[in-house]
Formats: structure tokens, sequence, C-alpha cells
């Protein structure tokens, strides 16, 4: 079993996402952002599954605007261009499935899309305290 507190502070001193763990079936990352930042305009291959832990995002997809409070889930279609924007501190997790889709890598890249990168936290393990 793999676990992790998404409410615990980060305490990695890690910039930027943080990966999770990195299957065939599912990536997932959690991502701080500050109050005003933003995951511009893009899209991903995958299905983009985002979840609010805390605080609120503001988010644009298909001329549709949502502003979305903890405990949201808000699902992005593959291919689907996409806009999250913090309206004050926020944590998001974010399932990509599949991962990677199809042509998600450059096949002369030779990357291992398991392999976690240096962002990576680690899971808990033993027992619960």
């Amino acid at each position: 079993m793999q676990r992790w507190d998404l409410a615990a502070p980060n305490e990695t001193q890690r910039d930027g996402p943080r990966v999770l763990f990195s299957t065939g079936e599912a990536r997932a990352v959690v991502i701080d952002l500050a109050a005003d930042e933003e995951l511009g305009k893009h899209r991903v291959r995958e299905r983009a599954i985002l979840q609010v832990l805390d605080g609120m995002v503001e988010c644009s997809a298909g001329g549709e605007v949502a502003t979305c409070g903890r405990g949201t889930v808000i699902l992005f279609e593959p291919g689907e261009p996409h806009v999250v924007r913090a309206v004050g501190p926020a944590r998001l997790m974010l399932i990509l499935a599949p991962w990677p889709a199809p042509g998600h890598y450059d096949a002369s890249e030779h990357e291992d899309p398991h392999a976690l990168p240096v962002n990576a936290t680690e899971p808990q393990r033993g027992a619960r305290s």
C-alpha cells in the first residue's frame, strides 16, 4: 500500500507540481498554486481529472467558466483546451489517464513514462500513527 497526506504542508522544498505515482493506467500529480497563478491555456493528450483539495480556482474550457472550491472535481477530455487560475492559494490533484496517452512523447525522446521525476513525492509507508 502507498499513501499520501494531501492536506499536509509541502515540506519537500520542491517548487512546482509533485508527481505522486505513475503507472500505465494513470499519473497523479499535486499542484500548489499561488493567488492568481495560472495554468495557461493548454491541452493534454490524456483525460485530465482535476480535484480541488484546498482553495478556489477558476476553470475555463469550451467557452464555459466555473469557479470551483474545495471538493470539486473537474474533467477535461483528451485534447480539450482549458485554463485553470487560482482565485487565492490553492492545492489541486491532477490525474492523467491513461498515462501516457499515445503521442504524449515524441519517439525520439526515449522517455520512460513511468520513471518518477526529481519532483516526485515519496509515499508514506508503514503503520498509521
